[in-house]
Formats: structure tokens, sequence, C-alpha cells
């Protein structure tokens, strides 16, 4: 048994003495009546030594209070059982030495044990239970102090350490500080994002990070989250707009009716019928419906309980209406949500739209890049396009009908219903999607499907083929080039298949402009002919070299890329032109001639030279002493109307008859000589039949 405190105070104070007594008897003796040793030591372990004389026996007194603790193995003083500091910090025994005359002394051994870190904090609960509302303050306390401290019969400070092994959870809870355990709430509570946690708070009995021996005992802590009613009313369907899901918007809705039709039934919406859900879930407040703006017709109604959209009367107007309808918790009026619904008011649809083909098939190559086409399966040159019909229209086209894929993202469709791939595709392989072809005023709508082949490209068709801006520049100046050249050697066609006729409107030009010169004028001029002839010739000559040079000049004007082309062209083009020339040339010199033997016979004058010349003169004109060979033409006009009639008409339907012949034959050969003469075709036909008809009236005379 122990010793009290109190007694281990008297024996401190007399142990002096007591030494003093010892160290006088001879019999027995210690080097230290006063050992120390560290608690938990094991049975056998030597507390002390004695030095005995010759002649003595030592023995443990029974009556030593500490008795029990103790044993003698010869000259050593040992323990028989381990001691615990908490309990026995102070052991007392006494030893008796004896001689064989009977003489003894006493031995009063004090050992002093000490405390070895040998205990671990220990909890007064180590499994807590706690239910938390959603709406708890932040910095309000879960967990008493009094509740989670822990004691280590040490006499040791404890630490304490607070975890949580729920993932996602960390940050809501905290403790004091490391020597006060109690819990608070350190972030505000959200039961979407979780609604229960266990907590681990840990008691050390030395610092965190310390290298000593550390002894520690753990407490676990459940807190269950219980929904507080925070969040107003969500219309569905609506999208979180923020990555803890607390926070969702929803669309508008959207709707319809027929002009001056009341609807019987709740009209139908897009995405779908009015809906409010309270998002505490667990609560579940109960949600009323009102509409709060936009209807100043009263055009509708909604069902408070319900939320479903129906008409009280007839719209008479096209339009819209934008209406507000509020949802509102019941129990609190403060929590609530409004949504715009539009009612479109159309004509009214007695068809809706549909496909007429129910499956489509399209191709399309591997490893294209995104937005190309899909191509109509077995014509890989034409791309797949889906068409929705409406009987509502006469020509089954409806302008309101937009297209959209529904159930794949690796495709799309333009709003006029051209597929085209939106990913890469990796591999072939057969994809089924659907189609949907909308009618944006009606909302009807139509559904198709389409089955696309995806294949591996065996060839670059031109559909795939991008061409650069140089491509497309370089193609357009050689196009250019041989415009131009096929136009320069169809010009030497022209003139050498159609040259006659292009001359023959050239001296007809020059003939109208010589007649108009000498018309009613004496031929007294006859000596000056070879004048005007060479300046006639000068004239058709500088005319055709003209025609030449502009040929020459613009197949000079080409590009220096395209002069190996020209010159490759044959030399009998070349020879021909030339040949061209100087049959020209001839054939002017013929003309003149023929004009110097043909001369007016018109006159206003005499001339008395020049035999074998017939002129024609007016009778007033007359000379009577003349005295030569004149034939007068009497003034029988009145007589010979008919007759000359006749003539006229004779001669102006063969004048016709030959410009008929000359236009058939000449072809192109007049336009160009037209064109190459800057006279106008009417102009040139005109001068033509003058020419005629003069020839004509000189070969009758």
């Amino acid at each position: 048994m122990a010793v009290s405190h109190w007694l281990l105070t008297s024996v401190c104070f007399l142990l002096p003495f007591l030494t003093q007594v010892s160290a006088q008897q001879q019999g027995c003796s210690v080097n230290n009546s006063k050992p120390s040793i560290y608690e938990n030591n094991p049975p056998g372990y030597v507390v002390t030594t004695i030095h005995m004389e010759p002649g003595f026996t030592v023995m443990i007194d029974p009556n030593s209070p500490d008795a029990r603790f103790f044993t003698l193995q010869g000259s050593e003083l040992q323990l028989n059982r381990s001691v615990d500091y908490e309990k026995d910090p102070l052991l007392m025994v006494y030893l008796i030495c004896r001689n064989t005359d009977g003489q003894s002394d006493s031995l009063e051994i004090f050992v002093t044990i000490l405390n070895v870190n040998d205990n671990s904090p220990v909890f007064k609960r180590t499994n807590l239970t706690k239910i938390v509302p959603e709406d708890t303050k932040v910095n309000a306390t879960i967990v008493a102090r009094e509740d989670l401290s822990a004691s280590d019969a040490d006499p040791d400070t404890v630490f304490y350490e607070l975890t949580t092994i729920v993932p996602d959870t960390d940050g809501y809870f905290a403790i004091k500080g490391v020597n006060n355990p109690e819990i608070y709430l350190q972030k505000a509570l959200d039961y979407d994002k979780f609604n229960l946690t266990t907590l681990v708070l840990y008691a050390r009995d030395r610092p965190v990070g310390s290298t000593a021996i550390t002894n520690t005992a753990t407490a676990t802590i459940n807190i269950f989250i219980e929904q507080a009613d925070t969040k107003p009313p969500w219309f569905l369907p609506c999208t979180f707009i923020n990555t803890d899901n607390s926070v969702c918007i929803s669309s508008p809705y959207t709707g319809k009716v027929n002009i001056s039709e009341v609807s019987t039934e709740p009209l139908i919406l897009e995405p779908g019928p009015i809906y409010a859900v309270d998002p505490d879930c667990t609560i579940n407040e109960k949600i009323v419906y009102s509409i709060v703006g936009g209807d100043t017709d009263k055009l509708f109604s909604v069902d408070a309980d319900t939320g479903n959209l129906t008409m009280n009367k007839a719209a008479t107007s096209p339009g819209s209406y934008l209406l507000q309808v509020m949802a509102t918790q019941v129990n609190n009026i403060q929590k609530y949500s409004t949504v715009s619904v539009e009612i479109k008011v159309i004509a009214k649809s007695n068809y809706p739209p549909y496909f007429e083909s129910r499956i489509y098939n399209g191709t399309v190559f591997v490893g294209l890049a995104s937005r190309r086409f899909v191509f109509q399966a077995g014509d890989p040159s034409s791309p797949l396009m889906i068409t929705a019909v409406d009987d509502d229209y006469p020509n089954k086209v409806n302008p309101n009908i937009e297209y959209y894929i529904k159930n794949s993202t690796n495709f799309i469709t333009t709003k006029d219903g051209l597929i085209l791939t939106n990913v890469m595709l990796p591999s072939p392989e057969t994809v089924t999607i659907e189609a949907v072809g909308k009618d944006m005023v009606s909302l009807e709508e139509a559904s198709t499907v389409i089955v696309v082949e995806v294949i591996l490209a065996t060839a670059v068709t031109s559909s795939d083929k991008i061409y650069t801006v140089q491509d497309m520049a370089i193609l357009g100046g050689t196009l250019a080039a041989l415009l131009l050249i096929a136009l320069v050697f169809l010009g030497v066609v022209i003139f050498k298949q159609h040259g006659k006729p292009v001359k023959h409107l050239i001296r007809e030009k020059f003939s109208k402009e010589i007649s108009e010169s000498y018309q009613n004028q004496s031929y007294e001029h006859d000596e000056h002919s070879d004048v005007g002839t060479k300046q006639h010739e000068t004239s058709e000559n500088s005319s055709v070299q003209s025609i030449t040079q502009v040929l020459e000049q613009q197949a000079l004007s080409l590009p220096s890329s395209n002069t190996e082309e020209i010159d490759s062209l044959p030399k009998a083009s070349i020879a021909s032109t030339i040949n061209f020339d100087q049959e020209e040339k001839e054939e002017v010199d013929e003309e003149i001639k023929l004009e110097k033997e043909v001369k007016s016979i018109l006159k206003t004058d005499w001339h008395a030279v020049d035999d074998g010349y017939k002129a024609v003169w007016f009778k007033i004109d007359v000379d009577p002493d003349a005295g030569k060979r004149v034939e007068v033409i009497e003034d029988k006009a009145a007589d010979n109307d008919d007759d000359s009639d006749q003539d006229l008409q004779k001669n102006d339907d063969d004048e016709e008859e030959d410009y008929d012949k000359d236009c058939h034959h000449r072809g192109l050969g007049v336009s160009f000589a037209s064109e190459s003469s800057s006279l106008p075709a009417a102009e040139v036909t005109v001068n033509i039949s003058l020419t005629d008809a003069v020839t004509e009236d000189n070969s009758h005379l």
C-alpha cells in the first residue's frame, strides 16, 4: 500500500536523522537509501544493493508499507512487480539486519517512482451525433467544449486536431484552438451540396509534429444537415448557372393561339407546361400561381394550383402577348419567382408539317474537318438536304420551317435543311440521327430519320478540294489569254472567208461620197479624176489597214505569258492575211477604174467633147442652137406615171432581191464591216441600194 502524502513528508524530515543512525549501525548499510526508478520497470529490476558485515543477515520487514513490491535476492533489493507512477509515486521498505548474537539493526529505504508518458488522453464520449440546421449562422457553436475535452493520466497538456473523412466537406467546421476542442460552424451550410459529414477529433499529449513519443485518443462526431427553407421556387426546366447548383434560371415559355378562336383546353406551351417546384425538396412547400403582368385584355387565366394556362376569350388581332406568371410559396409570400410566357396569335394552321421521306440516306468521308457537307447516298456530288412540306401552303413550301438535329452533336443542319458534320469523324461507322423541322410560327414539328454512312475516302472529290486565291487567279489569267487568242483567230477566219462583203461595204461608202460630190455638177473635173482615184484608194487602203492594225494591236496587247501561243499560230493564217490585203488592193483598183468609166448622166451645162458619152438634160436647159446630138425628154410625167411606177417597183424589187442575196452571202461579214467603219447598219444598207440603182440606170442607158 502506498504511503500517504503526510507520511512521506514526515519521513523526508526525519530522513537525515535516520541516515545518521543507520550510519552508526555497522551491521548493514546501503549506498543510497533514496533511490529513484522509472515506472513500469519489469519484475527483478534491482533497486539497490545492501552491504552486510560478517555475521549479519538481512531481511525485509513484513510490516513495511510497501513490502509487497520488493524482494531480496542475496544482497540485492529487487522489484517483484511493475510500479505505476500514477498509482504509487513513492515506495517505502524496511530492512532488518541481524547477527548470530541476536543483535539487529533496521534500515529504511525510500524509492521514488519517476513518471513515464505511458497514458493516452481519454474522451468522456468517443462517439457523438449532432443535427445541424442548414440555416445555422456562421460561428455558431456546434459541440460544446465540455462534451469534447479529453483527460490524461499523465500530467501532460492535451492538444486537439479536427479533420473530416467525407470528401468535399472540408472547411465547414473547426475547433476554437489547439487546446480548446469546442467545434463551431466556419462556413454557411448548403443542403444541396451535402447533408451529412463525419468529423474526427484527435487528442494528443504532445504537440502536432513533435518527435517525442505521443499518445493519441480520438472521438467521432457525426453531423447531419437538416434542410431549411432557404430558396424561392424554381420554374422547370431550368439551367444551373454556378458550379454548386444553388441558382437555377428558367427559360421563357412560348405558346400559340388561333385568331378569333377560344381554346377550351389548357394551352400547349414550349418547352413544357408552367410548373414550379420548391428547391428545398425535403420541405417541398406548396406553390400557387398567378398572372401579374402582360394580360391587359384579360384574355388568359392561370390555375392557381396546377399552373395550366387557359383562355377567357378570343384574340381579335394578330400579335403577341408577353405574360408574367408568378409562383409563390404558400407559407411565405416572400419566397417567389416570376417567368415570361409569350403567346403568339396566328392564323389557324389546318395541317402540320411533315417529311415526304421517312428516311434519308447520306454518306460522308472519314477524317474531314467539321462543317463539311453530308452527301446523298450514291451521289457524292449532291449535298444531302431534308425538306418538310406543309399542306397549308399552295406550293407546300412553308418559309417558317427551320431544321435542327435532335439526338446527335456530331452533325448539324442549316435552316434550309442541309446536313453538315459538326466534328471530325475518326472512323467508319453508321450513324442514325433524328432531324426535326419546326414551324417557328405555329410551333408544330415534324421529324425524320437520317442514316449517315461514315466511309473511308477513296478519292478526293471536287467538292472536297480547297482552291486558293492563287489557283483562281492563275485559272482566270489562263482563260482570259485563251479567250483573246480565240477572238484573234476568229477575226482572221472571218476576214478570210468573208473579206469580199467587207470590201464591198467599204466601197459602197466611198461611192456614196463620190456620187454626192458630183451630183448636179458638170463633168469638167475629169482631169482631176486621177487625184480623186488616188485619194479613194488611199482611203480604202487606210480603212483596211486600220482594221488590220486593230487586230495586230489586240494581238500585241496580249500578256507576255501568251506570246508563245500567238507565235505558235499556223503560218498559213498569216500568209492568208497578207494575200487578203493584196487581193483587197487589186479589187479596189478595179472599182476605181469602173467608176471612171461610169459617169453621172445628170448635167447642168453642155459638153461638146467626149463622143460616145451620153447625158440627160432637162428641156428647159437645152440650147436649140447647139446642133449636137441631143435627145430631148419631153415632160410626159403624167402620161407615164403608171409605167414609171411599174419600173420603179421593178427596180425596187430587184434591189431588194440583190440586197437579200448580198446579206445572205455576207453573213457575219456585214456586221463586222459595219462595226469597223463606225457606220450604222441602216446607213450602209441605204448606200448599197442607191449605188445598185444608179448602176442599173447607167446600164439601161
